[in-house]
């Protein structure tokens, strides 16, 4: 699982603070930045936290959810935050990976909250998910018109 992973690359990581990411989405992040948000921090682990994706239409129904009442698509600010998958971590948090069936996004994660110790970056810019078909033929056409990810 992803806390067991991470858990078997703390030989290589050693004791610095260091970068992680689940490689499955791309944004136009300022790494510099998250790094320097989470310097200020007192947290073991800063997440980048970014706008839900709205892909679906919002319903308001009636009380016996009978009726539809309204509906419109929804807009890019209705969703909440969301884990954009890009964190700046301490070594702190390999103490609190159980096992290689750890999930980081579990226990761990629970772990530091509960200690006041999870810190988030919100990220307004761009930032796509690479979960499904969908994702990889949005990411493409994307790429094909310029990718708003490409900073380089």
């Amino acid at each position: 699982m992803t806390g067991g992973r991470l858990r078997r690359a703390r030989h290589v990581l050693g004791e610095e603070r260091f970068c992680l990411t689940y490689g499955d989405g791309v944004c136009d992040v300022n790494i510099a930045e998250l790094i320097k948000a989470h310097a200020a921090s007192d947290a073991w682990c800063t997440l980048t936290a970014v706008t839900q994706p709205g892909r679906y239409g919002a319903l308001r129904v009636s009380d016996c959810s009978k009726q539809v009442l309204g509906f419109r698509e929804k807009g890019s600010t209705d969703g909440g935050l969301i884990n954009g998958g890009f964190f700046v971590c301490e070594p702190q948090v390999f103490d609190l990976i159980d096992n290689d069936q750890t999930v980081f996004e579990a226990e761990p994660m629970e772990r530091m909250v509960k200690a006041n110790r999870l810190g988030s970056y919100t990220h307004t810019g761009y930032w796509q998910s690479m979960d499904s078909l969908r994702d990889k033929q949005v990411l493409e056409a994307q790429w094909a018109a310029g990718a708003p990810w490409k900073v380089w």
